[in-house]
């Protein structure tokens, strides 16, 4: 068996653990173990571990070079409490109306603890997303709830709230976030269509680039923006799509994104451009936990030789 077939095999593992009753059932006793061994691990052990496994190659995590070994070395060096309220999905809205405006967020319709009270009545007419505060792409669109299964719906969050993510990738920002769930309206576009998000990263508290995923959920694409909104000829982890024209708000996007990012080493600041309006996305501190692979190593060293670490932390 290939490389890959083991990755795609474990990916139809956890969908199976994660979405399927009976899976769930036949699985967790493997999983608890798992779950129990994993987190006797030293920080240090798991990140390099994690990134070689993903990455396919070891590095000396005291001297990072490219883009993915610095994120890498900010997982087990850069940490603090504010770290953990900008990555919680509830807390960080507070944070963002402090900082830019409370304008920019994407309206909250409903939060819980309790995935019991996921119920219609307890929830709006109009389209929504429900997702969790404390992990990463875990999310339920519902532009119907008459058609919904909300029993499967409330036991697949009542599980994801006994999860902590930090335990899967050790980013520690997640450890000690309070689960909850949180329900925001549905942006979409003026063809009904979910829009595309303009992920900003930021060096230093400065803008370095903007990824753009294009068709999301079929043939998707990836482009590569510099400040000035030129393509960059780098692909990572997907091929070059469409250019799209400059966005008429990427001048405020960019100052937003700054603004947000400047008490951060790294931070990509996720927004949204919807019918002339900007909303805040959500800011991520270890963008695919540093183990997104470019095509080339060239444009991993590249954007790494731009990414300033401390001497100390």
């Amino acid at each position: 068996m290939g490389k890959q077939d083991k990755i795609t095999l474990r990916g139809r593992i956890s969908n199976l653990y994660r979405k399927s009753d009976i899976g769930y059932s036949l699985l967790r006793p493997f999983y608890k173990v798992y779950e129990f061994t994993i987190k006797l691990i030293p920080d240090r052990a798991f990140i390099k571990w994690y990134f070689k496994r993903y990455m396919g190659y070891s590095f000396d995590i005291d001297n990072p070079q490219t883009l993915n070994e610095k994120i890498t070395w900010l997982k087990l060096y850069d940490r603090s409490d504010l770290h953990t309220r900008v990555a919680d999905k509830y807390t960080v809205r507070s944070y963002i109306a402090e900082k830019i405006g409370e304008q920019y967020l994407i309206p909250l319709l409903y939060h819980t603890k309790d995935a019991s009270k996921l119920r219609p009545e307890n929830l709006p007419d109009s389209s929504f997303i429900i997702k969790n505060n404390h992990d990463s792409g875990g999310y339920v669109i519902v532009k119907d709830k008459s058609v919904i299964d909300w029993p499967k719906v409330q036991k697949s969050f009542k599980r994801s709230l006994k999860e902590n993510f930090y335990y899967a990738t050790r980013e520690w920002q997640y450890k000690n976030i309070e689960p909850r769930i949180v329900v925001e309206e549905l942006l979409t576009t003026e063809n009904g269509e979910i829009p595309n998000d303009y992920k900003c990263h930021c060096f230093n508290g400065k803008l370095a680039f903007v990824h753009v995923d294009i068709d999301r959920f079929g043939d998707r694409r990836r482009n590569l923006y510099d400040t000035n909104w030129n393509l960059i000829p780098c692909v990572w982890q997907y091929e070059n799509g469409t250019v799209e024209k400059k966005p008429e708000l990427f001048d405020k996007m960019k100052s937003l994104a700054e603004t947000l990012a400047k008490d951060f080493i790294y931070a990509r600041i996720d927004f949204y451009l919807v019918k002339g309006q900007i909303y805040f996305g959500e800011i991520s501190f270890h963008h695919h936990s540093g183990t997104q692979k470019f095509k080339t190593r060239e444009c991993d060293l590249k954007f790494g030789q731009q990414l300033n670490l401390p001497n100390t932390i």
